[in-house]
């Protein structure tokens, strides 16, 4: 509901005596300078590092030196999607120019992807540590610049790398603590976030689990954000959302932008017990990665019409709904962005050899540094 003003209005003069009035004003939610800006973050997937699994195929010359997701697909027909970078992130220098591109353009934090090994068995410290996945987020933490944003843990716990188990959840936690503790992760009220993908592969009493691990090592406990919709197992402490697509797997449709916008904007909402992280989703066409010069997905819907225009306007919709339901959101107002290089499945705000200016950085940059 819009703020109510009251003031005091002079309506006439009578005799030297003047008479008062007592006008309302309505204000727009907008402009509630009691509230504090929002903090925009942004998926991190890494999947341009390590060795593509066709780097040995000596009839697949393009292999030869390209990052796991990268597909000929992708070269043949999505060249544009190259980031300005070239098509690997995986050295400290290029991790750096992303961090100053990210702060310098009004986004708080990275949400990098973490992925479990062995799938559905006990932890394998060895192969987390080795999946090329985790690169990136190696690289933050070394980074000189990392100050410059937080981060935070998205647990890509679907099909491939699943935990299951209180006991495995609790070794994850446990694994996590150097991150947790470490000074620049996200907080919100004073505990690390940890989003989890699959909310339903977590479990009840695999959250208590978590809870636990992180009592026992000395934190008040987590921020545990669900993605989805639906009934949540009760333990999640919040509800976002990886991306929103409609249509994610229906066969190969082409669809406008506006409608995965539409998507979104009705997905976004949260319960007393669990508040809302708005997902503001920037991208889906994942035909790179579709049919055999891909990664041999299905196809599915895809939304190429997007347009810088668009996403700030996506992005100052999800700030407009943060003001006008404050009791379903953060405290710190946080947006999260799908995502920063999501260029195999149409999702990334980073600069590319089509878009080498960064415009969609600078529409994120109008609404979250709108004085700049």
């Amino acid at each position: 509901m819009p703020h109510i003003l009251n003031a005091l209005r002079m309506v006439s003069r009578m005799g030297g005596i003047f008479v008062l009035a007592l006008v309302t004003i309505r204000a727009d939610p907008d402009t509630q300078s009691s509230l504090p800006p929002p903090r925009v973050g942004a998926y991190y997937f890494e999947g341009w590092a390590g060795r593509s699994q066709f780097a040995n195929d000596t009839n697949q010359p393009w292999a030869r030196n390209a990052p796991t997701h990268l597909t000929l697909r992708m070269l043949e027909e999505f060249p544009g999607r190259e980031p300005v970078w070239g098509w690997r992130d995986d050295s400290l220098e290029i991790m750096e120019r992303q961090i100053d591109l990210a702060a310098n353009h009004g986004l708080a934090f990275f949400a990098f992807c973490w992925y479990w090994h062995e799938n559905g068995l006990a932890i394998h410290p060895q192969k987390i540590q080795e999946d090329p996945k985790h690169t990136c987020l190696d690289l933050f933490l070394k980074a000189k610049n990392r100050d410059r944003l937080k981060f935070c843990l998205l647990v890509a716990n679907h099909q491939g790398f699943e935990i299951k188990g209180s006991v495995h959840w609790k070794q994850a936690v446990n694994f996590w603590m150097p991150y947790l503790k470490h000074p620049q992760h996200l907080r919100i009220d004073g505990r690390p976030l940890v989003v989890i993908f699959s909310a339903e592969g977590c479990k009840k009493e695999d959250l208590a689990a978590m809870q636990d691990a992180a009592r026992q090592a000395g934190l008040v406990g987590l921020a545990i954000a669900g993605c989805g919709a639906g009934t949540f197992e009760s333990g999640y402490t919040h509800r976002t959302h990886y991306n929103v697509v409609p249509g994610y797997a229906t066969g190969a449709a082409q669809h406008q932008y506006a409608e995965l916008v539409a998507a979104n904007r009705a997905a976004w909402g949260g319960s007393r017990d669990q508040p809302y992280i708005p997902i503001v989703t920037a991208g889906w066409d994942k035909r790179p990665w579709e049919g055999p010069k891909g990664l041999n997905q299905p196809p599915g819907s895809y939304y190429p019409d997007r347009t810088p225009q668009q996403f700030a306007e996506f992005l100052r919709d999800a700030f407009s709904w943060m003001n006008q339901h404050p009791e379903q959101t953060t405290a710190e107002r946080l947006v999260l962005i799908y995502a920063w290089n999501e260029f195999g499945e149409g999702g990334y705000i980073a600069p590319t050899k089509e878009d080498p200016d960064g415009t969609y950085l600078k529409a994120l940059q109008s609404v979250a540094m709108p004085t700049r």
